[in-house]
């Protein structure tokens, strides 16, 4: 029964986060990010963000990435306003690299079909 619950929290938590950087966070390290996945712990207690950028450039990998870590705090405020839970989840942001990984697959078969 408590796995509904992580979805359904998981899924509040994408919805709500992709709202505040697209509407709060005024940082333009952050501009052109997309929230691809939650993964919650099963206390709640824990959120790893996964985001991909629109550059696969490494400078601007890393810049969204300070970018995402500066306004973590202000993220989780927003969050605990916006969230009907006991406690806001800690939460922590990783590059997703399945985007990157499909884009290569994507390029590689571009590159046999033109041979």
């Amino acid at each position: 029964m408590a796995n509904y619950r992580v979805g359904r929290v998981a899924q509040e938590i994408q919805r709500e986060v992709n709202d505040i950087i697209r509407k709060r966070v005024r940082d333009p390290r952050v501009q052109g990010i997309n929230i691809t996945d939650v993964r919650v712990t099963g206390d709640l207690q824990q959120a790893t963000i996964f985001y991909s950028t629109l550059s696969d450039e490494e400078k601007d990998v890393e810049n969204a990435q300070l970018g995402l870590d500066k306004a973590t705090g202000l993220i989780r405020k927003e969050l605990g306003q916006r969230l009907s839970i006991y406690k806001t989840p800690e939460l922590m942001f990783e590059r997703d690299e399945s985007v990157a990984y499909g884009n290569r697959i994507d390029e590689l078969l571009r590159d046999l079909n033109k041979d």
